[in-house]
């Protein structure tokens, strides 16, 4: 046998052994637990949605989803953990809107948002909603935003780091109306709430996930909701849009995303049982109580996922041009 031929014949060993291992490797998936980072504070809003979805997937996959809260930095200390990964589907993460924005809010930011992970789906999209601690002393949503522009240097909102869902619907919300306000950020809704239940701070913008049963229990103001359509788990509140602030639309969406690299096989594994949660019966009637629902299988595919991520990079970056964090 000539040198050439060995050599040949090595490679295809090589080449054979690898493709055996891979297959097996997407065969056998998973064979141990999964990580699912969540970028944000246990308790949060996003955090309620993650661990809906992880104990869903648990029983599809046969494998526990593990919740890891790795709050800080609007999320960009999480992303950045999940990027850097191994790429073999034993870490995830769920994120929201805030990976869209990153962009436009971080300069150096340490990944691309859409090149450097894989897309594995998306999961709902959530109303928000303007709160405040239970004793303000203002009624209406009216009332409120006069208030807001009356007394803007004396007021505090709370959110959960620059670049969070929390924190881009009240950027919004001031440029509109023209004013500042004085932001406390924490590492999550989470914490936050816990503050705003003890008035440390006296409004927020923060997701129907971690206020609905807030309001509901009379523990803080519910105000409006920053979509153009009402809430039926909040039927009372307004939208803002209808309060005079019009075209106002903010939702927080949550998708589900890897480490870029995944083997195809554990890919499709990992999105068939994020489908399979969207249609869990008790995910479905959680998000419902919470004000929201998973979205459609066609939503959750991974292409529609990566397309509408790039649509909302180039969105945001344009209407975030101009208007100082704070």
């Amino acid at each position: 046998m000539t040198i050439q031929r060995r050599t040949l014949l090595a490679a295809a060993c090589v080449f054979a052994l690898a493709s055996g291992a891979g297959a097996a490797l997407a065969q056998s998936f998973p064979a141990k637990p999964i990580t699912l980072i969540v970028p944000a504070a246990a308790g949060g809003p996003t955090d309620t949605v993650a661990r809906l979805v992880a104990e869903s997937m648990s029983k599809t996959l046969g494998q526990t989803v593990l919740v890891e809260n790795l709050g800080g930095a609007g999320g960009t200390i999480g992303m950045r953990r999940l990027a850097k990964a191994a790429p073999d589907g034993y870490t995830v993460g769920v994120w929201h809107i805030a990976h869209a924005t990153a962009p436009s809010l971080y300069n150096k930011l340490p990944y691309n948002v859409v090149e450097d992970f894989d897309h594995i789906g998306r999961i709902t999209d959530v109303p928000m909603t303007l709160v405040s601690r239970a004793d303000l002393p203002v009624g209406k949503v009216e009332d409120l935003i006069n208030w807001m522009r009356r007394e803007k240097d004396k007021i505090s909102y709370g959110h959960a780091g620059t670049g969070s869902a929390s924190h881009l619907c009240m950027v919004m919300l001031t440029h509109q109306l023209g004013i500042q306000l004085t932001g406390i950020p924490y590492r999550g809704t989470g914490p936050a709430m816990n503050d705003l239940l003890s008035g440390k701070f006296d409004i927020m913008c923060d997701q129907t996930t971690n206020t609905t049963n807030q309001i509901a229990n009379q523990k803080i103001k519910g105000f409006a909701v920053t979509t153009k359509a009402r809430v039926s788990s909040l039927p009372d509140l307004p939208t803002l849009d209808s309060a005079g602030i019009k075209g106002f639309d903010v939702s927080a969406w949550h998708a589900m995303w890897a480490p870029k690299g995944l083997p195809a096989d554990v890919a499709t594994k990992l999105n068939a049982a994020l489908l399979v949660a969207l249609k869990d019966a008790k995910v479905v009637e959680r998000f419902a109580a919470l004000g929201t629902a998973p979205v459609s299988a066609e939503t959750a595919r991974p292409e529609a996922l990566r397309t509408h991520l790039a649509a909302e990079v180039k969105a945001w970056g344009a209407a975030l041009k101009g208007i100082a964090a704070n």
